[in-house]
């Protein structure tokens, strides 16, 4: 990323690590756009509920209010359960079909508690990447454009 201002990284399977990231991201200023992409599939349930869940919850609570919001799920989150009481109790029934109904969940709760936010939770079709695998039926382009598009249209 040769034009990027600046690049934040940090381990969303830390608590610690993803509130220092808010902490960074708030310092940079205002955000007219954030897309919430990070995930994990290969991974222990634990894993998979600190990043795909866990993570885009505690970076929208404390990072400041964009004006839109854009959270990655899947169309795996049609499987899902919610599983809230597990949140709690026992992480470890959590799956990554779950963890993406969590995130289509965040994403209505976003867009009902602030309407002046443009929040939308996108399913990127089965793309060729590291997860969806050379033989991905979908376009890995339109899967970004389509991202970016939601981040800047006003369409």
């Amino acid at each position: 990323m040769p034009d990027a201002e600046s690049i934040l990284t940090a381990d969303l399977n830390s608590i610690e690590e993803t509130k220092q990231l808010a902490s960074k991201v708030n310092a940079l200023g205002a955000f007219d756009a954030i897309i919430h992409n990070a995930g994990v599939f290969y991974a222990s349930a634990k894993e998979i509920f600190a990043v795909n869940t866990l993570a885009p919850y505690v970076l929208t609570c404390l990072v400041e209010k964009p004006k839109r919001l854009v959270y990655l799920s899947s169309d795996m989150h049609l499987h899902g359960r919610a599983k809230l009481e597990s949140f709690k109790t026992d992480l470890n029934s959590i799956t990554y079909s779950d963890s993406k109904l969590h995130v289509v969940m965040l994403c209505k709760a976003v867009a009902r508690h602030w309407p002046d936010v443009y929040a939308n939770a996108l399913n990127p079709g089965w793309v060729p990447t590291k997860m969806g695998g050379g033989a991905a039926p979908d376009d890995l382009k339109k899967g970004y454009e389509t991202r970016v598009w939601l981040a800047v249209s006003n369409d």
